[in-house]
């Protein structure tokens, strides 16, 4: 079976990698070149200076780029992987991306005779690199069971949600948690901190009972050192944010807690935790501590 990977960012790199170690014959597509010869330099497989070229002749085309608009340009026009696609073919998009743009390519590519699931991953550039992203789906049940064991090879768990649009809804309620939940770690370790606790002493004793959560586990030691180079950058999630706090006017959700938060992520980026330093998501609790 042949795929293609659109994208090699800090996720996609490494998604590639794996189909193409499982046996895929896999053709890759980056919008800098270098990046899609260093990765067949790395991984085999062959590089297209096109999405079209790419997406020639596979019976699976990923894509995972930046957000909407970098999806629709890798996709449509004359050199976007819906040009190149044959009949029958599907496309698995592993960017978060919003609903909508799931649904109008869906339809889209049941006009022209090929699928689109919408795939959005779950697990940082670590799961990426160690093939255990969670991915969620949305789209025909009969084009994701093809396209199933081809998604598992960078996956350790992987779920059809439900018609177009459902894995984009569900990877919003995935980040709506994260925030949540980090700027509560943060203001929890933030108190400790105050109160002259050992907060990794707290963190150890707390992560054993009701309070436990993955960023507990995995970011709790870290924030308490500063140190904020680790995983899903502050840039992105507010990208990701802004898509849930769109959908939310559409259907009626109150997000009170999640739009505060947005707004906390807005003043790390002030604090140049956006792209200049790339701080990752963990990095909110900088903006209490600045208020010493």
């Amino acid at each position: 079976m042949k795929t293609a990977f659109l994208g090699l960012g800090v996720m996609g790199y490494h998604m590639a990698g794996y189909l193409q170690k499982a046996g895929y014959e896999t053709t890759v597509y980056n919008r800098t070149a270098q990046k899609a010869v260093a990765w067949v330099a790395e991984f085999g497989g062959t590089s297209a200076d096109t999405p079209a070229k790419a997406a020639h002749d596979a019976d699976i085309v990923f894509a995972c780029v930046g957000n909407d608009n970098d999806l629709r340009a890798v996709v449509l026009g004359e050199n976007g992987a819906f040009s190149g696609m044959k009949a029958g073919a599907i496309f698995v998009d592993n960017t978060t991306a919003s609903a909508i743009v799931a649904r109008e390519l869906y339809a889209l590519g049941n006009e022209h005779g090929f699928h689109f699931i919408d795939a959005p991953v779950s697990g940082g550039e670590a799961g990426a690199k160690n093939g255990a992203l969670t991915v969620m789906c949305g789209g025909d049940a009969a084009a994701f069971q093809k396209a199933q064991p081809a998604i598992d090879t960078f996956a350790r768990a992987v779920t059809l949600m439900g018609p177009s649009g459902s894995g984009q809804l569900t990877k919003m309620v995935n980040q709506v948690c994260i925030a949540g939940m980090l700027q509560g770690l943060s203001e929890a370790l933030n108190f400790s901190e105050r109160a002259g606790l050992d907060s990794k002493l707290v963190l150890d004793v707390i992560s054993k009972g009701a309070a436990q959560s993955w960023q507990m586990e995995n970011r709790g030691t870290t924030m308490v050192d500063n140190k904020f180079d680790f995983g899903f950058a502050v840039d992105w999630m507010r990208k990701d944010l802004g898509i849930v706090l769109a959908e939310a006017e559409q259907n009626g959700a109150q997000m009170p807690v999640t739009a505060l938060v947005d707004q906390f992520y807005k003043d790390v980026q002030a604090m140049d935790g956006g792209a200049g330093k790339r701080w990752d998501t963990s990095s909110l609790i900088k903006r209490l501590r600045r208020e010493d």
